[in-house]
């Protein structure tokens, strides 16, 4: 199966567990693995074919700007979701990072992932 990668997106939402975070929001940084066949569109060159990944990075953008949600395994399931709306992609590797983490001590973030594949 062949791969498109959107990686290390960058959005503003407002999710988490404690209240300051539902209340200032922070950056989120989001990876897609979309697993598809570029057979097609790579013998035709015509976005017809393709998996529109512009569409695909807008559908990403609207779960984590416009819904809230207290979990990262939460945001990304509804990511995994909203990719999987595509007919063309089979199954998507998401991996959302929440890069300032109130923790009592120091790391670069923290990261989810997880994979989804189409119900048949």
């Amino acid at each position: 199966m062949d791969k498109i990668t959107l990686y290390n997106m960058k959005f503003f939402g407002y999710h988490g567990c404690e209240e300051f975070e539902q209340r200032n929001g922070q950056t989120f940084e989001v990876d897609a693995e979309l697993f598809t066949s570029l057979e097609k569109a790579g013998r035709s060159d015509s976005l017809a074919d393709a998996v529109n990944y512009v569409n695909i990075f807008e559908r990403i953008r609207d779960v984590v700007e416009t819904e809230r949600h207290q979990l990262l395994e939460r945001l990304a399931q509804q990511i995994a979701d909203a990719v999987l709306v595509e007919p063309r992609i089979t199954s998507v590797v998401v991996r959302v990072r929440k890069p300032a983490v109130p923790l009592p001590g120091m790391l670069d973030g923290v990261q989810v992932e997880i994979r989804r594949g189409r119900l048949v």
